[in-house]
């Protein structure tokens, strides 16, 4: 089912980035799209974004707010068991984000001179949840709960219209909303939702910063209104590694790599080992799993598409530089002495270790977030935090005794740079 890619052998240096390959995700190409959808909704605001829903959603729009009472009705209708899984990934995900919230750090360069790494949360962030697909309900939690801890003022979020539920978002959606207090939300999807976050529409004020995952043309808003709105990623079709040596259980690598197949039929599964035996033993394993998937059509297209793979290496050292390489938005540790390899793994937006780390923890219930850099972008890039809602601000608080001190060096910089004025800036000040 997955084609085989063999690096055993390969002598040094070798372009592991290159040897695996992803899907077409052209983002660039999906620009002229959306331009016009984004000018459209800049000029008419509402107007605009009804007639897109009608066209790509089936829905017949005059507002785009949902009402507070469809948000609370959703939640009062949620499956009990579905809401208790809210609920425990909420408070686990709050957990992680409260410990990793960074304090301002004063630091004395010397007497009467101060800066302040001051940290600053952005006022007004937009939150785009997928509803096309799957309803991403994790999505919400993922999105809203480090905003929250941050202390991001004020939160707006938006969803698909869905013709099944009377115009509205998922339900299931809207109750997650309602549970993390969320009251500000809307029934836009796709590059328009971007569009309005970005210029602001109707009942929607524009926002400072657009967080969220989407499908290409979701993405290609975001590049094309970046500068305009600050955004978080340019995330692309989701993808999973697995590192595994002959140890690994076959039925749960195979059921791993379906998982992250299921998502898209761009996915990408990408299987790193050194044992034959395990390999063979997968196959088998996918081929009596998948059958048995309920989106067999959807994992099965994934899995055979030119962006997933086996990858035969000689050894875990080598699948390490292959998969460090490759830089998986999840990468999942199958190995003997699982905790010492994953500490070598320098490029993955997650790492799960062990035989009892799933990605699907991560998706819910890890405490993790699951939006994530793709597309190898996890060797320059991280997944969405605390911090990615947070602005970093140098407060500089220098006594005249302190400016004296240096008055100097500034001045004797400011004219080797040919700026007398910032020279003067000091002198005056004597």
């Amino acid at each position: 089912m997955m084609r085989r890619i063999d690096l055993r052998g390969a002598e040094a240096p070798v372009d592991y980035r290159s040897a695996v390959p992803r899907a077409d995700f052209d983002v660039e190409a999906a620009l002229h799209v959306v331009k016009p959808i984004c000018d459209d909704v800049r000029d008419r605001g509402v107007a605009a974004i009804a007639e897109y829903a009608a066209r790509f959603d089936g829905v017949e729009q005059t507002e785009v707010a949902v009402p507070a009472d469809a948000i609370a009705a959703a939640l009062e209708r949620l499956d009990p068991d579905v809401r208790a899984g809210l609920e425990e990934s909420i408070a686990r995900l709050r957990t992680t984000c409260e410990a990793e919230r960074e304090q301002d750090v004063t630091t004395e360069v010397a007497p009467g001179a101060r800066v302040t790494h001051r940290l600053v949360p952005v006022d007004r962030v937009g939150l785009y949840v997928p509803g096309g697909v799957a309803p991403l309900v994790s999505s919400v939690v993922m999105n809203v709960v480090p905003a929250q801890v941050a202390g991001v003022p004020s939160i707006a979020l938006s969803s698909s219209p869905q013709k099944e539920h009377d115009g509205l978002p998922h339900p299931t959606i809207l109750a997650a909303c309602a549970l993390l207090g969320i009251d500000e939300v809307y029934a836009v999807g796709g590059a328009q939702a971007i569009a309005m976050f970005a210029y602001g529409a109707g009942p929607c004020r524009r926002v400072d910063l657009v967080t969220g995952p989407g499908n290409i043309y979701t993405v290609s808003a975001k590049r094309l209104l970046k500068g305009i709105v600050g955004i978080d990623s340019e995330a692309g079709p989701t993808e999973i590694a697995i590192l595994a040596d002959d140890t690994a259980d076959a039925a749960y690598v195979a059921a791993d790599l379906i998982s992250q197949a299921e998502h898209d039929p761009l996915a990408a599964s990408v299987l790193v080992t050194d044992a034959e035996q395990l390999v063979t033993a997968v196959e088998a394993e996918l081929e009596t799993q998948v059958a048995a998937t309920k989106h067999v059509e959807r994992v099965r297209t994934a899995l055979t598409g030119k962006q997933s793979a086996i990858v035969l290496v000689d050894g875990v050292e080598q699948g390490l530089d292959v998969v460090n390489a490759y830089a998986a938005e999840h990468l999942e540790i199958h190995t003997r002495d699982a905790t010492a390899v994953a500490a070598k793994v320098r490029n993955a937006g997650a790492v799960f270790v062990g035989p009892h780390a799933p990605v699907s923890l991560g998706d819910y219930c890890a405490g993790s977030n699951h939006v994530l850099p793709t597309a190898g972008c996890a060797c320059h890039s991280s997944g969405l935090s605390v911090r990615s809602f947070l602005k970093a601000v140098h407060v500089v608080d220098y006594t005249q005794a302190a400016l004296e001190q240096v008055a100097d060096h500034v001045i004797a910089l400011a004219e080797a740079e040919d700026l007398p004025g910032h020279a003067a800036a000091v002198r005056v000040r004597r």
